[in-house]
């Protein structure tokens, strides 16, 4: 058989199937020996598609081949179809789903120490859609069953194995975290500091500060010590001699009458 002929009859076959076919699968439906050949011509096959920019692709996925539209065209085919071709799941479905396209095979209480909260019913949608199957049960205590994704779960989300996987490294999550943490530290450091003192003035008595916060009043300025000691010298007289309202005062004291001086005698009548 040609390559020619050999590779319509792979774009048939591509053309018909509504899953993907392994090469295996299509080398034996050939009747063709020579797996590298029916390789090759696949190879072929969808760098003409693309170059030709059609609309329809040759696409390696979930392990096999198939003959799909391209995504840019897909909201077409949904309005064909009503929409009834997408698959729509919860949040919790698609973080179970992730949890375990990239830890598996776990088991159901692995899923839920994960996440940290039960799964029993993102368990069975996943299940029902295909996109998990039990792939065995862990030798432990119990034996309990071991969840795993599917050649579906591939197909929907457009990769040929699980190696096609997004790596966990390109997500930077630990410096998103590590960042997110630092910037918290700051905005902490800001808030606790005080507002700025002035070049050579001493700090604010924290009590002070409380009291005028609650009077409204401004706080007297504070004086150095020396300065203080300096005009207390200052009020005071150079000579012995008392100040002139101090003598005023005295002499007022001394013209009162004693209070203590005995009462003269009165006569009597």
């Amino acid at each position: 058989m040609e390559d020619a002929e050999l590779k319509k009859i792979l774009e048939t076959l591509l053309f018909i199937t509504d899953a993907p076919l392994p090469v295996n699968r299509l080398a034996q439906l050939c009747e063709v020996r020579n797996k590298e050949r029916v390789e090759g011509l696949l190879q072929e096959l969808r760098k003409t598609y693309d170059e030709e920019g059609r609309t329809l692709q040759v696409m390696q996925v979930a392990g096999g081949w198939q003959l799909a539209t391209r995504s840019e065209y897909g909201i077409w085919v949904r309005k064909l179809y009503q929409n009834k071709m997408t698959v729509r799941l919860t949040q919790a479905a698609l973080e179970t789903l992730c949890i375990i396209a990239y830890k598996q095979p776990l088991t159901r209480a692995e899923i839920e120490a994960i996440r940290g909260v039960e799964v029993i019913g993102p368990l069975e949608t996943l299940t029902q859609r295909r996109l998990i199957t039990v792939v065995g049960r862990r030798e432990s205590i119990g034996r309990p069953i071991l969840y795993g994704t599917t050649s579906e779960f591939l197909r929907q989300f457009g990769l040929n194995s699980l190696d096609d996987l997004p790596k966990l490294e390109s997500f930077n999550i630990e410096n998103v975290a590590a960042a997110a943490q630092s910037t918290a530290v700051e905005l902490i450091e800001q808030d606790s500091l005080g507002e700025p003192v002035a070049e050579g003035a001493p700090p604010q008595d924290p009590a002070q500060a409380a009291v005028e916060a609650a009077e409204g009043e401004p706080a007297a300025e504070a004086i150095p010590e020396g300065e203080q000691n300096a005009e207390v010298q200052a009020e005071e007289p150079e000579t012995g001699e008392p100040a002139p309202e101090e003598a005023q005062v005295e002499a007022a004291v001394a013209e009162q009458p004693s209070e203590t001086s005995p009462e003269e005698p009165r006569e009597n009548n």
